[in-house]
C-alpha cells in the first residue's frame, strides 16, 4: 500500500473513532413532568444526590437517580430554592432566592427543615451557595449599595454572618441564580465569582489573609440584564467560563472561554449555557436551555450531545455520577 492510501486509511479510522466516541456520550432522561423548575443540584457520590427547585420543592435519590423521593417543604411552598448543598443522605442546606431570602437546613433526610437565616428586606436576592468543607460555606447575593452580598458560615450552616470584605459591584452588575455555579470555593479557601448584566466580570479572592479582590472584565458578551457569565468550573489545569444571552439562547457566539489559556474555542457550545462542570482529564460538560455540550480538549472545541433543556449539571464529589436538572422537573444522567 502506498503512503497516500495509508494516510487516507488512517484518517478514515480516526474519523470513525471520533464519531463512535461522540455517539457514546449522551444524556438519558430519568424524571420529568413535575411542576417545578430545578436549579439546585448536589451530587454526593454515585448513589446519593439532592435537587431543589421552585414551589418549595426538593428531592433525594439514594440509588444513583433511578428513583426520587419528592417533597414540598411545609410552610415554604412558595419558596424558590435556587441552590442546595448536601453532605449526606440526611443533611442538606437550601437557599431561597426571593423575599424573604432564606437558608434552611435538614438533618433527617428532608422530613423537617429548620430556618437558619431569614431576611425580609426586598433588596436581598440569593444567587448561589458553596462549601469548601462541611463547616465553612458562603452564600452569594445580588449587590446592595455597590457591594455583593456575601454571607458566611463556619459551623455547618447553623449560623450566618456577613463576609468581612465582600467584593465591589459596578452599576447594573449582578450574579445569575441559574445553576448555583456562579460561586465556587476551593479547599485553600480561595473564592471565585462570575457576574453578568450591564457589566460582567470574573472576581477572585485568593485567601483569607489577602483582603483584596481581583477583577477581570468578561470576555463573553454582556451589556444587557440577560447577558454575561453564568457559570465556571476549574479542572486540573484549566478554568472555563460559560454564559451568553438567555433571552437569545440560540446565539452561539461568545458563550464559552478558557480563562487559563485566555482563548475562545474554535468551535463553541451550541448557544447559551447556564452551567459548566469539570468531569475529568480535559473533559468538561456544559448545559443550557438549547442543549448540552461536551469538550474533551479543555474547551478548544465543543460538541453538542443533547438538545433537551437543562439548567444545571453536577458531578459527584466522590464518584463518577453526573446528573443534570431543569424545568418541569426534568432530571437527566450523563452517560460517558
Amino acid at each position: 500500500m502506498d503512503s497516500r492510501k495509508m494516510k487516507k486509511l488512517i484518517l478514515i479510522c480516526l474519523l470513525v473513532l471520533i464519531a463512535v466516541s461522540t455517539k457514546a456520550q449522551h444524556i438519558e432522561v430519568l424524571q420529568q413532568d413535575k411542576p417545578t423548575s430545578i436549579r439546585g443540584l448536589s451530587v454526593i457520590d454515585d448513589n446519593t444526590a439532592w435537587i431543589s427547585g421552585s414551589k418549595g420543592t426538593i428531592a433525594i435519590t439514594n440509588d444513583g437517580g433511578k428513583t426520587w423521593d419528592w417533597k414540598q417543604v411545609k410552610g415554604f411552598e412558595k419558596a424558590d430554592f435556587r441552590d442546595i448543598e448536601a453532605f449526606s443522605s440526611k443533611v442538606a442546606i437550601v437557599v431561597s432566592s426571593g423575599t424573604p431570602a432564606l437558608v434552611l437546613k435538614t438533618t433527617d433526610g428532608g422530613e423537617t427543615w429548620q430556618e437558619k437565616y431569614k431576611n425580609t428586606d426586598t433588596a436581598y436576592f440569593f444567587d448561589a451557595m458553596d462549601f469548601d468543607t462541611p463547616k465553612h460555606g458562603l452564600v452569594l447575593g445580588d449587590p446592595i449599595k455597590g457591594k455583593f452580598v456575601l454571607m458566611e458560615t463556619n459551623d455547618g450552616g447553623e449560623t450566618w454572618h456577613p463576609f468581612k470584605n465582600p467584593p465591589d459591584a459596578l452599576p447594573g452588575e449582578a450574579a445569575f441564580a441559574a445553576s448555583g455555579t456562579c460561586l465556587r470555593i476551593a479547599l485553600d479557601t480561595s473564592i471565585g465569582i462570575v457576574t453578568g448584566g450591564t457589566h460582567s466580570r470574573i472576581v477572585a479572592h485568593d485567601s483569607p489573609k489577602d483582603t483584596s479582590w481581583i477583577y477581570m472584565d468578561s470576555p463573553l458578551v454582556y451589556g444587557k440584564a440577560s447577558q454575561g457569565i453564568f457559570s465556571f468550573a476549574v479542572g486540573d489545569t484549566t478554568a472555563i467560563i460559560v454564559g451568553g444571552d438567555y433571552a437569545n439562547d440560540k446565539k452561539a457566539d461568545s458563550v464559552a472561554y478558557n480563562v487559563s489559556t485566555d482563548t475562545l474555542p474554535s468551535k463553541g457550545p451550541s448557544g447559551f449555557q447556564s452551567c459548566v462542570e469539570y468531569i475529568s482529564g480535559k473533559t468538561f460538560l456544559s448545559t443550557g436551555t438549547p442543549g448540552s455540550n461536551i469538550t474533551t480538549d479543555d474547551g478548544k472545541t465543543w460538541t453538542k450531545i443533547d438538545a433537551a433543556s437543562y439548567n444545571v449539571c453536577r458531578k459527584a464529589r466522590k464518584g463518577k455520577l453526573v446528573l443534570l436538572a431543569g424545568d418541569r422537573g426534568r432530571i437527566g444522567i450523563f452517560k460517558p
